[in-house]
């Protein structure tokens, strides 16, 4: 580790020109690592979040993200609203929206 500290650290024989680019290089390093492992996937979940809620239609079987479920009966430009046992009717933001309820009984067989 010290040693390469210290070849990272050391002067270019020609008084300094032309190491520009090995000083640069680890941090454009640590930029592309960080789009691949936590910006890129993040940015694809979201976009699969917005195609789920977009695509959402009356009747669908839905959890929102305090945990409610209930059906959609009703969809808005900007809501949704559902019903719950005992049909309670909630009008919910469709950001709201978490989950598919079908995707979490698949996931269960």
């Amino acid at each position: 580790m010290n040693m390469l500290l210290s070849v990272f650290l050391m002067a270019s024989p020609d008084g300094g020109k032309g190491n520009g680019l090995m000083t640069l290089l680890p941090l454009l390093l640590i930029i592309v690592v960080f789009y691949f492992f936590m910006i890129r996937p993040q940015m694809k979940k979201n976009k699969e979040i917005r195609k789920f809620r977009e695509n959402i239609k009356k009747g669908d079987k839905i959890i929102t993200i305090g945990g409610i479920h209930g059906k959609i009966i009703e969809v808005g430009e900007t809501t949704f609203t559902i019903e719950v046992e005992g049909q309670t009717r909630l009008k919910l933001e469709k950001s709201a929206v978490a989950m598919n309820s079908v995707q979490i009984d698949e996931n269960k067989s």
